[in-house]
């Protein structure tokens, strides 16, 4: 390989590289952006979650002012877990789109880390969903 075809492969990688990186910074950023929201039988509560599973969002419906707080609170953890089980979905379809079958290994391992995190709605506990009789649920 002479000099200018090395100057020339070296720029392609480098410009690869740098593509490269523009669609990881633009799946992270859309990834920042992500919202997902879920809501409780009867519509007591909505609970809004960030990708990362922080809570951004509570809101009361007015039928929580008659619900006992035991109650209440496990409706909120239900509601936040329910939320938080679509989070490697929305993740998945946001990198799926950005970087294509670029770095599978990588995506796999991220979604999967993801998805034992906050795992889909019902495979964490062997409770009836809608019982919200037991405050340590």
């Amino acid at each position: 390989m002479n000099p200018d075809e090395a100057q020339a492969h070296l720029q392609r990688w480098s410009d690869g590289f740098a593509a490269k990186a523009r669609r990881y910074q633009e799946a992270a950023a859309r990834t920042e952006e992500l919202r997902l929201t879920a809501t409780s039988p009867g519509a007591v509560v909505t609970v809004t979650v960030r990708a990362d599973g922080g809570v951004t969002d509570v809101e009361f419906g007015e039928k929580a002012r008659n619900i006992p707080l035991a109650e209440l609170s496990a409706m909120i953890l239900d509601t936040m877990h329910r939320a938080q089980s679509g989070i490697a979905d929305q993740v998945g379809e946001v990198y799926a789109e950005e970087l294509g079958d670029e770095d599978p290994r990588t995506r796999d391992l991220m979604l999967t880390n993801l998805r034992d995190r906050f795992p889909a709605s019902g495979e964490d506990d062997d409770e009836d969903p809608d019982d919200y009789d037991n405050p340590l649920r």
